[in-house]
């Protein structure tokens, strides 16, 4: 796994500190001495992971990201403080912060947070990806094979779905046949498997 980390600490000693440490594990890191100054230089395509302190002059972690959010980042943070700040720790995990450090922080357990956070990313960006992928599939359907789809996620058989429609059950398998097709999957365990019973 490779890695770039962000990270927003508006003091230097903090910000070498986590440098070093990530580079040691062979982890590439940005420094950025103020929220202001990483919002600045957004979007960074290429970032896998934020550390970001709590308390900074002018905008403080959570007002960043916020920010983020709003443009639409999905970039695992890590907030740190060096105040044992509860409600805060609180409000950002349940914004969907990845976690929250309290400084001085373990030397490995930062190190192995962020590497945790990389791999959760990573699995974020292929979920998000095979998601895309199955409305991809599912815009080729045309308006009837989509209804015999929605019914065949219902369990429903071929007569069931015949009747539903109003149409005929060889109608009803020539649709299924190309909704099968078209999903790229074998039969109808499998396609709700792919997209879940309610679609």
């Amino acid at each position: 796994m490779t890695g770039l980390i962000d990270i927003v600490d508006d003091e230097e000693a903090i910000r070498d500190a986590l440098a070093f440490l990530m580079a040691s594990r062979g982890l590439r890191t940005r420094v950025w001495a103020s929220g202001e100054d990483f919002l600045a230089a957004q979007p960074l395509e290429d970032m896998n992971c934020i550390i970001m302190d709590v308390r900074m002059g002018g905008m403080s972690g959570p007002e960043v990201y916020e920010r983020l959010r709003i443009m639409g980042s999905v970039v695992p943070v890590i907030f740190l403080t060096g105040h044992a700040d509860v409600p805060v720790a609180v409000r950002t995990l349940k914004a969907g912060a990845f976690d929250f450090v309290e400084k001085p922080f373990n030397d490995n357990q930062i190190v192995d947070l962020a590497l945790n956070a990389i791999a959760a990313g990573e699995a974020a960006e292929a979920e998000a990806a095979s998601q895309r992928d199955i409305e991809k599939r599912r815009a080729t359907l045309s308006a009837r094979e989509a209804e015999v789809m929605d019914l065949m996620l219902t369990g429903a058989m071929n007569k069931q779905i015949a009747e539903a429609l109003g149409i005929a059950m060889r109608t009803v398998e020539v649709h299924r046949g190309r909704v099968l097709a078209k999903m790229g999957v074998r039969n109808a365990l499998e396609l709700a498997a792919l997209i879940g019973p309610r679609g």
